[in-house]
């Protein structure tokens, strides 16, 4: 697909006019008219606006798209799994599980490998395959060979200690002690919630991403527990298969 196409498509997704896209990329809607009709393309400085704008690399505005992979977990970078600095710009070298907020999310190897295995093992590929090939793979990844210069000196895990602590504070009935969480993606975990009145209410961002874990009730049934943090909040839930008929148990500000 040519550049253009490419522009009108993503422009069209999103919503936005030409004249909105313009505004938002500091150029006229005539700007925006030339690329689509193929007359003119966007220079490399408009190019990372758009590409911030529809949260995609530049690669795919040009039609070109490279085999990226996280330089953490080694997962293919497509589009949408591309992580976020704070200042909400792209960087294209890690997903947005492994870095969030300008934060790594993982200082232990055998810790991301355990959360890697449980969504890659299938028939196909059983858990000793997908295990070696983790070993094998992760240490050859830029953020591992660096990882002495990159780490945050042990701040996040120490950050990450302190809200398992919390949360095991709230001594909630049925719920076991927790003792690791993991970064998960909003899109994922953002589960709507019945009010007394009928309506339903999200309490999380998709485009965030969230230190959580899930935990079975100690006092049997189907129903799990899905726990939730970050800097600013607790929340607690129950929920059967697949995040159906979730309850709120405990939504509390730090």
């Amino acid at each position: 697909m040519e550049t253009k196409n490419i522009i009108q498509e993503l422009r069209t997704k999103c919503g936005m006019s030409q004249e909105e896209l313009a505004n938002k990329i500091f150029v006229t809607r005539q700007a925006v008219s030339r690329w689509e009709t193929g007359e003119t393309v966007p220079n490399t400085e408009t190019l990372k606006l758009l590409s911030e704008v529809f949260g995609v690399s530049i690669d795919t505005l040009l039609g070109t798209p490279r085999k990226l992979i996280c330089q953490c977990c080694g997962m293919p970078l497509e589009d949408g799994f591309i992580s976020r600095e704070k200042d909400g710009s792209l960087n294209r070298d890690y997903c947005k599980w492994c870095y969030a907020d300008g934060v790594y999310q993982y200082s232990n190897m055998d810790e991301l490998i355990e959360v890697c295995v449980k969504n890659m093992v299938s028939a196909e590929h059983p858990e000793s395959e997908v295990r070696a090939y983790l070993k094998a793979t992760l240490p050859q990844l830029d953020y591992w060979k660096r990882y002495e210069q990159l780490s945050d000196g042990g701040e996040f895990e120490t950050f990450k200690q302190t809200l398992i602590d919390e949360i095991n504070a709230l001594h909630i009935e049925g719920m076991p002690n927790l003792d690791k969480l993991i970064t998960l993606a909003g899109s994922d975990v953002n589960l709507s919630y019945r009010l007394p009145n009928g309506s339903t209410v999200k309490f999380l961002d998709d485009n965030a991403a969230y230190l959580g874990n899930r935990l079975e009730c100690e006092l049997g049934g189907e129903r799990r527990f899905g726990v939730l943090a970050n800097m600013d909040f607790i929340l607690v839930c129950t929920y059967e298969k697949n995040g159906e008929n979730p309850e709120l148990v405990i939504y509390k500000k730090r």
